[in-house]
């Protein structure tokens, strides 16, 4: 007798041909409700992300309704238009329309005699003709019913001045932030968090690459290491605000000294000598980073084949040389995949800054680690909880200004793991 054929029957053989051909459409369906999931879920989230990027853009752009609370017309002299008068008759009508307590200001801070006939000129458009921002429209209200808003805000005011603005241009870029929506930008903000972020990846990169080196090449596997392993893993997950207070007690308070270069001798200004930097606030994003570096950088080394290292030391290399010459060369490009996400998080972070002390309004661009700051979405938080509706516009022109830096940074860290990439 065939020894096959003796063999108890079990559940599996006695799952037959039939029965395999009889479950495959069972199993059929079952991928294709699979399928479907994944694709819902694909489609939920570009739908989710194109509603969020169509409603920033429709506050960025749109219509802007002006309304003079002097008409420019009212100011002419001897029949000269404001536009074309000289210096001397717009300094004869600021003189006429503003106080003398303001007038003695604006000579202090520049006589006069010393500014041109332009900027004569801008102070009485300022100051005088004082255009205000009416209202504002989305950008999708303005294409499809531009004539009815066009109809009803001239009904409303006859002498307003309706025209199609984008919040988002070079002036909002180049300028500092400022209490009035129409002169306020975001220069300082980008300096802060430009500076803020390389300090970060200065602090957070090296450490973390060296400590996932240590934990997978170096470090025995007893309870101790995979103790630290488990803690690390646990950290990454620890909402950023706890790491805020954290750089608060760490870096403002215990290392103020350090932390507003008051040890260097190089303290740029009094009110940050109490550790609220732009280092206390590098450092502290460097905190939160360093998990996800360290357990992004380990998957990256745990990636590069044993036998790599076993054919270096078969050459004679010493540990330290395979790590060097041929593990993080291999590695690299995992590596800065994980900086790129560490990055991406860093960037958008607000917690943390605000328990550090970042300024929600400030007008001083950063001229070191040592000064105050505020970064884009510090900026961002800030016009969006102010009452006048511009703004939000402010807001939406800032986020795009944000989402710009943050694929330009994404797109250099990209560009240099290809190129490490390649020479591999």
């Amino acid at each position: 007798m065939n020894a096959q054929n003796s063999l108890p029957a079990t559940p599996e053989r006695q799952f037959g041909l039939e029965d395999f051909q009889a479950d495959i459409p069972r199993r059929n369906r079952a991928g294709k409700l699979w399928l479907v999931i994944f694709q819902a879920s694909t489609i939920i989230g570009i739908i989710s992300l194109l509603a969020l990027l169509i409603n920033i853009l429709d506050n960025a752009f749109g219509y802007v309704l002006l309304v003079n609370e002097v008409e420019p017309e009212t100011l002419a002299v001897d029949g000269v238009p404001l536009e074309n008068q000289t210096k001397e008759q717009l300094l004869t009508v600021l003189e006429e329309n503003i106080s003398r307590g303001l007038l003695r200001r604006f000579e202090a801070e520049k006589p006069m005699a010393e500014r041109s006939r332009d900027e004569v000129y801008a102070l009485v458009i300022e100051r005088v003709v004082n255009p205000d921002i009416e209202a504002t429209y989305g950008l999708f209200e303005s294409l499809f019913n531009g004539a009815e808003i066009r109809a009803a805000a001239l009904a409303e005011h006859p002498t307003g001045r309706l025209y199609f603005d984008s919040w988002l241009d070079l002036r909002f870029v180049t300028s500092p932030q400022d209490a009035d929506p129409q002169k306020a930008g975001v220069r300082t903000a980008i300096y802060g968090s430009l500076l803020t972020i390389l300090i970060t990846i200065l602090f957070a990169f090296p450490i973390g690459v060296l400590a996932a080196v240590y934990l997978e090449e170096y470090a025995t596997d007893n309870w101790l290491n995979r103790l630290i392993k488990t803690n690390i893993n646990n950290l990454a997950g620890v909402p950023s605000i706890i790491y805020g207070l954290l750089g608060l007690a760490i870096f403002v308070r215990a290392l103020e000294a350090f932390t507003s270069g008051k040890i260097f001798g190089v303290l740029e200004d009094p009110t940050s000598a109490n550790g609220r930097t732009i280092l206390s606030a590098g450092l502290t994003l460097g905190l939160l980073i360093l998990p996800l570096l360290i357990i992004n950088a380990q998957e990256a080394i745990r990636a590069v084949p044993v036998s790599l290292r076993q054919a270096s030391f078969g050459l004679g290399a010493t540990k330290w040389q395979t790590v060097w010459h041929h593990v993080l060369p291999n590695a690299i490009s995992g590596i800065l995949t994980g900086t790129i996400l560490s990055i991406s998080r860093a960037v958008g972070e607000t917690a943390p800054l605000v328990v550090v002390g970042a300024s929600t309004f400030i007008n001083v661009d950063p001229s070191g680690p040592f000064s105050k700051f505020t970064t884009l979405p510090i900026q961002i938080y800030q016009w969006t909880s102010r009452a006048q509706g511009e703004f939000r516009n402010l807001a939406a022109g800032a986020i795009l200004v944000l989402l710009v830096l943050l694929l330009s940074l994404n797109a250099t860290a990209i560009l240099l793991r290809n190129r490490y990439s390649r020479r591999m």
